[in-house]
């Protein structure tokens, strides 16, 4: 699909082709077997969030006509999907460990920057004792870093100097 805006597709409720609430339901031909498969695709996006098998219809030739729960189903279940998806990238761009480090409770954290050009990392520890969050130290990092409770210790414990990287 294209990019358009969501008040572009009007709302379509055909056998193979459902569109509401910002997501395109398409019943298509499974291309692997004899069978049907569905794609959900969440208005603007290229690609679909998620494309599973569909239900053959009662002559065994034709595809299950697609219908209001059905569509609500896949809706919930596309959205769960995009949802997770999201939280593992946040989590893998976004990692934050707390470790004692020179009698002190430091929070290390590793943020990934996206960049199309040049992708980096941030690597900032920040005081949880006394001070209260504040930034002890920042430093720009190969987004390959491999942030661990050994390497955030490490890092501490050299005064927080920038970390060979191997």
């Amino acid at each position: 699909m294209t990019d358009f805006p969501a008040e572009s597709f009007p709302k379509t409720q055909e056998p193979r082709l459902w569109h509401d609430d910002g997501w395109t339901a398409q019943v298509l031909k499974n291309e692997d077997d004899d069978g049907w498969a569905v794609a959900m695709i969440k208005d603007g996006e290229p690609e679909p969030a998620l494309v599973g098998p569909w239900t053959m219809g009662r002559d065994k030739k034709n595809p299950k006509p697609l219908d209001v729960n059905a569509f609500n189903t896949l809706v919930k279940t596309a959205s769960e999907f995009v949802r997770r998806h999201e939280q593992q990238l946040h989590a893998t761009l976004h990692q934050r460990i707390t470790v004692t480090a020179k009698s002190a409770r430091i929070t290390v954290s590793l943020d990934i920057v996206l960049d199309e050009d040049n992708t980096y990392a941030l690597l900032s520890a920040h005081d949880e004792g006394e001070k209260g969050g504040e930034l002890l130290a920042q430093l720009r990092v190969a987004p390959s870093f491999k942030l661990s409770r050994a390497s955030a210790v490490a890092w501490a414990e050299n005064g927080f100097q920038k970390p060979v990287e191997r």
